[in-house]
């Protein structure tokens, strides 16, 4: 086993989309083993990874395979022990024919990264073929008066060994006229010639049989056998002779069959049949030729196909003989013509399917193209389509890698199909394509995203525990567990709202409920964030604002705040008897702790003692006066009033207001709080007090004349004095208001008292109520 490196220009085309040819030379040093032909199957030719430098078990980890031109797959590469293993027996004759020295190339492809190592393997012959001649027997026919020292041509034997052990020496029986001489050809292949030692006498032997033996170099040699059958004829004295000794022509290998090729012809100075010339094939550089000859006009015409990348080039010699044994010969070089006939072959060497977004640069394929034609014709220009991103990179000789231009997106485009065109550069241009689908694996570089930025809900108050109250959705462009979306709810940085307990989300669909009822009155909005998490690797999550804005519902009836209402002590206004129709009585005000027209109030007088007297205005409430008050109007009114909100279904409260007529504030009739509690007895105590302020009147009206007008001048002083009014703050008695007891007013009120020193009108205005806070939060 011999071992050399040796370094080969290749030569390397590198083409862009514009079409520009770059050819570039580059030295790669190759690997040469040496192996005699027929060599056992399992013969360790060598170790690469040791010759290579390699470690043990790296040509595994890099995925080392054997690229073999051709369908031969001579070699097999143990990747664990880096052993070169024949596979099987090879015969240099079938795989490089009459090719010296027979090299079988091929190449060794690493991966990550990729690299490649050309290596040889020479297989040096042996000889295992024994000379073969064309035809068991050769016939001569040599005329009587041939002298002695004519030469006359023989077939050649063949023998598909080369070198030494191909045909080497000629031989003939033991006899008294002929002896054999070897010579050489100009490609070193071995030919006899028969030449005559004695003449020859028809009469004393018509007819001789000879052995003509062919032996080759080899050790032991070997040898084949002919049979040459000599007729002696008469006498002919002219050898037809060619025009030229040798005929070249050249021929495309796309040529018809039956094609003429060469019209070669020979010359006969004899007359009759001594001069009639006859043409054959007689020797040529192959046993089997893909040509014959017309006997009689010379011409050479096609019977077989052609093939440039099989032979180009084939040697004949064509014999004319004429019928009286004597011949001439001639050389016929004919040379084929490569057409481009032969489209590119691409073969894949190393594919990737599937390549993970964001790689920089990515390895799809490792492919090489060849193109057995010669010239412009095994020229090759090989392209992607220009709108992908991946590249073209030559690698080494007709090797190329695909590889990814830069980052892929697998959400932008998720499959390729890359077709490769390889094409040489012969007329007509012939072309091949190869269609490469490439998958984009998802990875997790896209967070979820919500559809909104935020979100607002919208529920109205009292709602039944569980409630789905609405959904939040969040997308992501991923796939698998890259786009598996969790919901949550995020912690919030209101320590007074416990979120926990108001709130779920649903963590598959992101369906949100409210665990209890809400109420519209304690919490009337409040803010969360949820988030949205997938399941990739690292977790990518986002997260949207969600409002809850909770709807009032009609749920509370009005609140009556003045007047109060006690049952022991009913709350009782004094009207003056001399009051002009509209004189405001009392202002009833009440609230509701609803919102928008759920809290619109609206007043109504559903009942009175006596019905036309009072009226109240709806919306605010005022009891005014309808008409003026006469003698025969009872001393003492009850009125029923309804406060009703504007809600679906309306909410009421009702009020009870007694109204007890008097003269006049100067002399106010207040009863007693035991006759307050006694209703039976006010009405006897009015009567009492009316008969004594009769019998007063009537005392006294003189004088009451004469200070009458005193009397009216220091009021009118006093009350200019004062702005015309008093402004009084404290409290009711409490037979008329209960603010310790039972009721539910805790503070004062201010009001306005107006009086005047007759029986004119007199005007109370109530102040806005100091209301605290704590009663419009649990009433």
């Amino acid at each position: 086993m011999e071992t050399a490196l040796a370094k080969t220009p290749k030569k390397r085309q590198v083409v862009f989309l514009t079409i520009l040819l770059l050819l570039w030379e580059a030295g790669s040093e190759a690997i040469r083993y040496s192996m005699p032909e027929e060599t056992e199957t399992g013969y360790l030719v060598a170790n690469l990874a040791k010759d290579l430098g390699l470690r043990v078990g790296e040509l595994a980890t890099r995925g080392a395979r054997i690229h073999h031109r051709g369908n031969k797959e001579l070699l097999q590469l143990d990747t664990e022990s880096g052993n070169l293993i024949l596979k099987e027996k090879p015969d240099r004759e079938v795989l490089c024919g009459a090719t010296e020295p027979c090299v079988l190339r091929f190449q060794l492809i690493l991966e990550n990264p990729v690299q490649f190592f050309q290596t040889d393997l020479q297989l040096t012959d042996i000889n295992d073929h024994s000379p073969e001649f064309p035809h068991r027997e050769m016939l001569l026919k040599i005329q009587e008066i041939a002298q002695p020292g004519t030469v006359f041509p023989l077939k050649a034997a063949q023998d598909p060994d080369i070198g030494s052990n191909a045909v080497q020496n000629y031989t003939v029986s033991p006899n008294l006229h002929f002896h054999v001489v070897t010579h050489s050809r100009a490609d070193g292949r071995k030919y006899p010639e028969l030449v005559l030692d004695r003449a020859l006498d028809r009469e004393e032997q018509p007819e001789l049989t000879l052995t003509l033996t062919a032996v080759d170099g080899g050790s032991p040699p070997k040898s084949g056998t002919t049979t040459v059958r000599i007729e002696v004829v008469d006498i002919n004295d002219n050898a037809p002779q060619f025009v030229q000794s040798l005929y070249e022509v050249q021929i495309p290998e796309n040529s018809p069959l039956d094609a003429l090729v060469l019209t070669v012809t020979a010359r006969d100075l004899d007359a009759g049949i001594n001069g009639n010339v006859a043409y054959s094939l007689f020797q040529g550089g192959e046993v089997s030729q893909p040509f014959v000859i017309d006997q009689v006009t010379g011409e050479i015409r096609l019977k077989g196909a052609l093939d440039f990348e099989a032979t180009h080039y084939y040697t004949m010699e064509i014999v004319a003989a004429d019928s009286g044994g004597l011949s001439g010969k001639c050389s016929v070089a004919i040379q084929v013509l490569d057409v481009n006939d032969n489209a590119p072959k691409l073969t894949i060497s190393s594919l990737t399917s599937s390549i993970p977004e964001n790689v920089p640069e990515a390895v799809v394929a490792v492919f090489s193209v060849s193109d057995p034609d010669s010239g412009d014709n095994g020229r090759m220009v090989c392209s992607i389509q220009n709108d992908l991103p991946f590249l073209l990179k030559p690698t080494f000789e007709n090797y190329y890698t695909l590889v990814t231009e830069g980052p892929l997106d697998r959400e932008s485009r998720a499959e390729y199909n890359i077709t490769i065109t390889v094409s040489d550069m012969g007329t007509p241009r012939l072309t091949n394509q190869h269609t490469i689908t490439v998958q984009v694996s998802d990875v997790n570089d896209n967070a979820p995203a919500f559809t909104q930025s935020s979100y607002t809900l919208f529920v109205e108050e009292n709602n039944s525990p569980a409630l789905h109250i609405g959904t939040i959705s969040a997308t992501d462009s991923d796939l698998g567990s890259n786009a598996h979306i969790i919901y949550s709810l995020l912690p919030t940085h209101h320590p007074q709202l416990d979120l926990s307990s108001l709130i779920s989300i649903n963590a598959d669909n992101g369906q949100l409920f409210a665990l209890r009822a809400l109420d519209y009155e304690a919490l009337k909005t409040f803010e969360f964030r949820v988030g949205a998490t997938d399941q990739g690797s690292p977790v990518l999550s986002s997260q949207a604002l969600v409002r809850v804005l909770v709807l009032d519902a009609n749920d509370n009836a009005p609140f009556v705040l003045y007047p109060l209402q006690n049952a022991s002590a009913p709350f009782t206004e004094l009207l003056p008897r001399a009051a002009e129709p509209g004189y405001l009585v009392t202002k009833v005000v009440a609230v509701d702790r609803d919102s928008g027209q759920n809290a619109w109030l609206s007043f109504q007088l559903l009942k009175a003692t006596e019905p036309g007297l009072f009226s109240v205005w709806a919306h605010n409430g005022e009891v005014r006066t309808s008409r003026l008050l006469s003698e025969r109007d009872a001393p003492k009114h009850r009125l029923l009033l309804v406060v009703k909100d504007n809600g679906d279904p309306p909410r009421s409260a009702s009020v009870t207001l007694h109204v007890l007529l008097v003269d006049g504030f100067s002399q106010p009739y207040l009863p007693l709080p035991e006759v307050a509690r006694h209703p039976a007895q006010d009405e006897d105590a009015l009567t009492l007090y009316l008969v004594i302020a009769l019998a007063s009147v009537s005392s006294v009206f003189l004088l009451s004349v004469l200070l009458f007008v005193g009397v009216r001048l220091c009021r009118r002083a006093r009350v200019t004095s004062l702005g015309g009014c008093s402004v009084t703050e404290g409290h009711f008695p409490g037979h008329l208001v209960d603010v310790s007891g039972t009721g539910t007013l805790s503070q004062g009120y201010q009001y306005e008292v107006c009086l005047t020193g007759d029986s004119g009108t007199t005007d109370f205005k109530f102040f806005n109520p100091i209301i605290p806070s704590g009663l419009f939060q649990d009433p």
